[in-house]
């Protein structure tokens, strides 16, 4: 007996839901430095500390990472 799938293709939208709230990280990405700000609810504060750790240590380049939070739900 051979079985048979139905699919029935649904369109979902995605959006950012604010109460999940966003956050902010810099990483240092100078070879042999594996340094990084750590979760931060302000942007400023990531930013602030990629200038203090550049003041300290002469590193320039940074990766910055934004996560959002994003809730998915049915169109129909």
């Amino acid at each position: 007996m051979t079985g048979r799938a139905v699919y029935r293709h649904v369109p979902h939208t995605i959006r950012h839901v604010p109460e999940g709230g966003i956050v902010y990280e810099a990483f240092c990405v100078t070879a042999g430095c594996d340094v990084e700000s750590g979760p931060h609810d302000e942007q400023e504060a990531a930013q602030d500390w990629a200038l203090r750790h550049t003041g300290r240590t002469g590193h320039d380049l940074f990766r910055r990472v934004v996560t959002d939070h994003a809730k998915v739900t049915r169109a129909e």
